[in-house]
Formats: structure tokens, sequence, C-alpha cells
């Protein structure tokens, strides 16, 4: 597979799919990317455990965070890398240890890892690289679009809502 361009059917049928997420490098700063898209993920409704060795027993937006992925001791539907390039395969590898493995690796926008990549997809598990799970699920469910960012256009026009209760999302209620 390419991984220099993703369909958003590919993105979306991952982020439709998966319920458990493992973000590793997980910061309990709320100043942090990470800490951003975790809390972003939870809000959506996934199951989401940070990994941090420097957090492992405290919690981070209300979530207990472990040590790594090993400790985590449940089923992960995907794999968030949250740390440099040169780290991925190292987490890869960690991923793939896993039993059951987990279905999705999911590198951060910056963290490309052709290597670790050519490993996940050789075991079965399909790669994301260079993109984060927070702005897609936000990009394909229209809220991105809230702020004028990438929706080509933007204006101070207040959105004008239609009548009756909406909800943009891409996971079913329930």
């Amino acid at each position: 597979m390419s991984h220099d361009r993703y369909d958003d059917a590919y993105i979306l049928s991952i982020l439709g799919s998966v319920r458990t997420i493992a973000i590793v490098g997980a910061s309990a700063n709320s100043v942090r990317p990470s800490f951003f898209v975790l809390k972003y993920l939870l809000s959506k409704g996934y199951d989401v455990i940070p990994v941090n060795p420097g957090q492992a027993g405290r919690q981070i937006c209300g979530v207990p965070a472990v040590g790594s992925l090993k400790d985590i001791g449940r089923p992960v539907d995907m794999v968030d890398i949250f740390r440099g390039w040169r780290d991925a395969e190292k987490i890869v590898d960690q991923a793939l240890a896993l039993d059951p493995p987990p279905k999705v690796i999911w590198m951060q926008i910056g963290v490309r890892n052709d290597t670790a990549a050519a490993k996940a997809e050789a075991a079965g598990v399909r790669v994301v690289m260079n993109r984060c799970p927070k702005i897609e699920y936000a990009r394909l469910a229209g809220e991105i679009g809230w702020a004028g960012v990438q929706s080509g256009f933007v204006s101070s026009r207040r959105p004008r809502l239609a009548a009756g209760f909406q909800r943009f999302g891409i996971l079913p209620r329930g």
C-alpha cells in the first residue's frame, strides 16, 4: 500500500471499526497535542488507553495510564504512535507481540517509518502514517469546517443549524 495518500474510505473504515485505542506517548500535560487527541477521542466514545511509563498508575483525562503496551492486559484495536519515527519500529514490534495484535497501527503527524509499516502490514495490520486521528475524525465528520479549517471557505458569518438536534460524527450511538 502507498502511504503517501489515503482514501477517505480507508480512514473512515478504520475510525468506524476500532473502539479501543492505545496512545503510546500520551502526555498528562494539557498543552501537548497527545493530550488533546486523547481527550477528543474519549469525547467521541472511543475507549482510550494512555501509554506512558512516566505516568503509569496515574490518570490522564480520568483514564489510568499504563507503562507499556504489554501492561494493558486486554485487546487493543489500534495503537496510535505519538513518538518519533525512530521509535516506531520498536513500538510496532511491541504491538505485534500483543495477543491478539491490534488491527491498526497509526503514526501521528510527522511520524513515518516505512520499515515499521512493512512489518505491520506483513502481519495483516492496517497502517496509517503521518496523520492524526483527531484531525481525520473531525474532517470526515464535518466538524473541522465549523472553524473554516481546510473547508476552502472562510466566513465571519455564524453557521445556521437546521431545526432539530444535529450530531456530527462517524460513530453510531449506542
